[in-house]
């Protein structure tokens, strides 16, 4: 596993440069930039370099490449042509001169959780079968799905937020009627495309595939996703938020509950 402990050092190390080039810019949501496109690089190296099936390594590191492509370009584009990230300017304002601090505490986590995420990608890449299996196929189409699905999610919000007769409302268009962070939902399931690659019944240490989507669901809805996100929604729009909140699920896709 020492690939996994060389992507979480890559990934750390280009960290540190985010925390630099946020503070310089002034818009912390540039961690978000740089953690999505060192952890795709990071993780498509491992992919290429475990052993097993070249042609499974190729589908892998490509697979990891679109999902960072999809995801760093609309962060991208979000960080570039908007404000600062909800997140980052509440925290900014509720933690005044130790802002800097804070947000250092805070990246210099995300270099292990993309070691952690490494091991389900390395378990897929050196997955010993030689030739092409269901379980290969149903692993990409998870994970094309889930980028689909993301990305419908986003262009939702979008266009929502482009329509000024929304201004000061909430978002219940199409995927976000069904739970309040459809994009967060995606993107965790987009990680279950590695332990099913990887699985294999007579060989339980490949269960250990799970960590990925295990580990991005928990940070999602209980870390950096849903928690600060919902702290920000709740102060701008108060009951009107709460009442969404009692209606329609957090993170997993359900029918809203009806008065």
């Amino acid at each position: 596993m020492s690939l996994c402990l060389a992507a979480a050092v890559v990934v750390t190390l280009a960290m540190l440069v985010a925390w630099k080039v946020q503070r310089a810019v002034g818009n912390a949501g540039w961690v978000d930039v740089f953690w999505t496109f060192s952890t795709g690089l990071a993780l498509a190296g491992v992919a290429l370099a475990a052993p097993g099936a070249l042609w499974r390594h190729v589908l892998l590191a490509a697979l990891i490449l679109i999902w960072a492509g999809r995801l760093g370009g609309y962060v991208v584009w979000r960080v570039a042509t908007g404000p600062e990230d909800t997140r980052y300017a509440m925290m900014r304002q509720e933690a005044g001169a130790d802002f800097q601090r804070r947000m250092l505490k805070l990246i210099i986590g995300q270099g292990p959780v993309s070691g952690v995420l490494a091991v389900s990608v390395y378990l897929a890449a050196a997955q010993p079968a030689p030739g092409l299996r269901v379980a290969d196929v149903l692993g990409a189409a998870v994970l094309l799905a889930a980028l689909a699905g993301e990305a419908l999610a986003d262009n939702q919000l979008r266009v929502w937020r482009a329509n000024p007769a929304n201004a000061g409302g909430i978002c219940e268009a199409g995927l976000w009627a069904l739970c309040r962070h459809p994009n967060y939902f995606f993107e965790a399931l987009g990680w279950l495309a590695y332990p099913v690659i990887a699985f294999v019944p007579s060989q339980p240490a490949t269960a250990l595939a799970l960590v990925a989507p295990v580990l991005m669901f928990l940070v999602l809805r209980y870390l950096t996703g849903v928690p600060p996100v919902e702290a920000a929604m709740l102060a701008r729009r108060g009951e009107t938020y709460r009442a969404y909140q009692a209606r329609t699920s957090a993170l997993l896709p359900r029918w809203p509950r009806r008065a």
